[in-house]
């Protein structure tokens, strides 16, 4: 493990996998994930493995052995965080990132000169109101349970409220020893919604908003997984200037490495 201290001195860590000479990219993980996610590590080591990509898996705020900013959730400190990392790999650095982190993978190209390409594994825009729409007091419901140190509630009120996930299922998964990990990083949900909440109102994506996104995109998803997360996976490929889409066969949104890392692998090489 190693540390970067970002602009506001809050310290992340990451793990540096790989030497390559392929260029570097960072992982960002999605809610509820972290470095030492097996997802996370796995995809790390092929990409080093098999594409000579050096990769730094970090982090996120306010999870696993990165500090924290208790009741400052600002997108801006997440981009930051991000920045601080584009350093450390020589200023150039391609970003992939699952889920949330997919959309903070979007935000921070937008700001980060150094930013060459992304991939935005299933980024959770919701686009109509089809689908589930997350309650608008959410963060104000939020909040005060992490501040509380309820961190089993805001397991249950972020998977149920924020992500649409059906109760059952999350009562299952409370019996489930994985749990322990979940409870773990529940507190960093609340910067998880600080990037989503404007993206999860049920309104389609204004090409406007991210015009800014200059740099090669590929946009993925799997093909077994939610509507939703398709849907909105369709959407932010073709509001980016520079995206291409592409589907994945027998994907869900806990993805198979074995298919999604040759399709991040030889995008990032054929890009460089």
């Amino acid at each position: 493990m190693q540390t970067v201290t970002s602009a506001d001195g809050t310290t992340i860590a990451y793990d540096r996998v790989g030497e390559g000479t392929a260029g570097t990219v960072i992982l960002i993980g999605g809610a509820f994930s972290y470095r030492e996610f097996p997802t996370m590590v796995e995809l790390a080591q092929t990409l080093a493995d098999d594409y000579g990509l050096t990769v730094l898996n970090y982090d996120r705020r306010g999870r696993g052995d990165s500090a924290d900013s208790p009741g400052v959730y600002d997108v801006a400190n997440e981009i930051a965080d991000i920045a601080a990392l584009v350093e450390v790999a020589g200023g150039q650095a391609a970003l992939v990132g699952w889920s949330s982190g997919a959309v903070l993978a979007l935000l921070a190209a937008q700001e980060i000169a150094g930013v060459t390409e992304v991939v935005a594994f299933e980024p959770p825009f919701v686009v109509d109101a089809k689908h589930h729409v997350p309650p608008k007091d959410l963060a104000a419901k939020l909040h005060p349970m992490i501040a509380a140190g309820k961190r089993d509630k805001t397991v249950r009120y972020y998977m149920t409220k924020a992500m649409g996930m059906p109760a059952l299922m999350v009562g299952v998964m409370r019996v489930t020893p994985f749990w322990k990990k979940l409870a773990a990083t529940s507190n960093s949900t609340a910067h998880d919604w600080a990037v989503m909440q404007p993206y999860m109102r049920g309104v389609k994506l204004e090409p406007a908003d991210w015009k800014g996104v200059q740099v090669p995109v590929l946009v993925l998803a799997g093909d077994r997984t939610a509507p939703l997360l398709t849907k909105g996976s369709k959407a932010a490929a073709a509001v980016l200037p520079n995206a291409e889409f592409a589907e994945l066969a027998g994907v869900s949104h806990n993805p198979k490495i074995s298919i999604l890392a040759p399709a991040v692998g030889e995008f990032l090489t054929r890009a460089r």
